[in-house]
């Protein structure tokens, strides 16, 4: 992905060298393993995270971690300038962007830690107060523990976390939240699905308003990473039987599928998962 010409965010909040709680006996590598699983396979590790104590002290970024800093807030600003266009032209309205928030470990958010409220979590997006956080590390965990690398497969990342804000704004996530409280473990799943698919969809949406910026075999980066954090793989890869009663993010056929659909359209209007009759 060409970023050279693009500025950094401002719409960014680096939490990364004031420390945070560290997990006891796992170590920050080990940590974003079992933060990975648990997000994309949704597996509750809370067990794991509840030896997280004592505080660390401020710490110093390596230049990996910076530049992934750097890449992060770049790819941000292509989403303020992409969904700014696209809520003027298709729903007449303004855009108002996410909160980044950059950092490493362990952080602490109005909808809970980096560990979630019920389950351990990997990047995520709080509604509460608009802002969507994310490891850099956790780029490293894409490359080396799930398959999926590329700098356009990081991007899609922070494009899925962004989604999840439009989702907000246009008044979806509320809802199907209340919904969920409403109805059995396994329905409340479902609905999850639908909504974390709409968040690729929309990605895709992104990833379509972007083509100029991007290389070739971008567009494959992002497929691949859609597969490899599919429910099912996931699963697999921990050793399951995937369980679709389970999923709360889609098969890795149903990402790719959702993610190229907002591609090809590159219109709001494709990606009512909710609507849709097969996934």
């Amino acid at each position: 992905m060409r970023l050279r010409g693009v500025k950094s965010s401002r719409n960014v909040d680096d939490r990364r060298k004031r420390g945070g709680a560290r997990a006891g006996g796992l170590g920050v590598f080990g940590l974003l393993i079992v933060l990975a699983v648990g997000y994309f396979a949704g597996i509750d590790v809370t067990p794991l995270l509840n030896q997280t104590t004592a505080p660390t002290q401020s710490r110093a970024t390596t230049a990996e971690q910076d530049q992934a800093a750097e890449f992060s807030t770049r790819v941000l600003t292509t989403t303020e300038e992409v969904w700014g266009e696209i809520f003027q032209q298709q729903l007449n309205r303004q855009y108002n962007p996410p909160v980044l928030v950059l950092f490493s470990g362990v952080t602490q958010s109005p909808c809970g830690g980096a560990s979630g409220a019920s389950g351990a979590t990997g990047p995520f997006y709080c509604p509460l107060d608009t802002k969507a956080y994310l490891d850099t590390d956790f780029f490293v965990t894409m490359r080396r523990e799930l398959g999926a690398g590329g700098d356009f497969a990081a991007a899609y990342v922070i494009a899925h976390e962004v989604a999840h804000h439009v989702q907000n704004l246009l008044g979806i996530l509320e809802p199907v939240d209340q919904r969920r409280r409403q109805v059995s473990q396994a329905a409340a799943n479902a609905l999850t699905v639908r909504l974390e698919l709409q968040a690729d969809c929309l990605s895709g949406v992104w990833a379509r308003a972007v083509d100029g910026l991007l290389e070739p075999g971008d567009i494959d980066e992002a497929l691949n990473a859609a597969r490899q954090i599919g429910d099912d793989r996931l699963q697999r890869q921990a050793g399951q039987v995937p369980r679709p009663h389970t999923f709360t993010h889609g098969t890795s056929v149903q990402r790719a599928r959702w993610f190229a659909r907002g591609y090809d359209s590159g219109n709001l209007s494709q990606c009512d998962t909710f609507s849709a009759r097969q996934l």
